[in-house]
């Protein structure tokens, strides 16, 4: 079942997305998305990363709460930034160092902090022990490192069981 059918429940959003698209449930349509949820997760599954066991699925919820609040107070930050004088602000790049191994995690962390508008992950070392942030104001290096780390990263390790690659 697993070989022919690598992702159940990606197949089902890939078709259920298809028929939206389309804005029809007919028979030809809903043949048509299941082939499509059907193959396109079948030649990509050597592509796609296994996201490791959820730990603490309420822990989850909390940290998808909070980072939909910190995106909120972003917005109206940096709305307030761009609204104001130009030359109060600080760009720079940052340096975080990065104890996740997991390659899943590593990317949903990368995209949590460029999700939350003033910050974008730039890149990450070719040993993976550093992700390169770029942040609009950044008045000190270190409390970004401090805020990633703690409000971001440590969440994550709790919520998923980390293993080493």
């Amino acid at each position: 079942m697993k070989r022919w059918l690598p992702h159940p429940l990606l197949t089902l959003l890939l078709t259920l997305t298809w028929l939206l698209l389309n804005n029809t449930l007919s028979l030809g349509q809903a043949l048509l998305g299941l082939l499509l949820g059907w193959g396109i997760p079948l030649l990509c599954q050597d592509f796609l990363l296994r996201a490791p066991r959820l730990r603490r699925p309420g822990l989850l919820l909390r940290y998808m709460l909070m980072v939909v609040y910190d995106i909120i107070v972003a917005n109206l930050h940096v709305a307030r930034l761009v609204l104001g004088r130009t030359e109060a602000l600080k760009p720079a790049f940052i340096e975080v160092p990065i104890d996740i191994e997991d390659e899943f995690l590593l990317t949903l962390l990368a995209c949590v902090v460029s999700l939350t508008p003033g910050t974008v992950s730039s890149g990450l070392s070719g040993d993976r022990k550093t992700l390169l942030l770029h942040g609009l104001d950044v008045a000190d290096k270190e409390a970004v490192i401090h805020q990633v780390k703690t409000r971001y990263e440590a969440p994550l390790k709790e919520i998923f069981e980390c293993s080493p690659t």
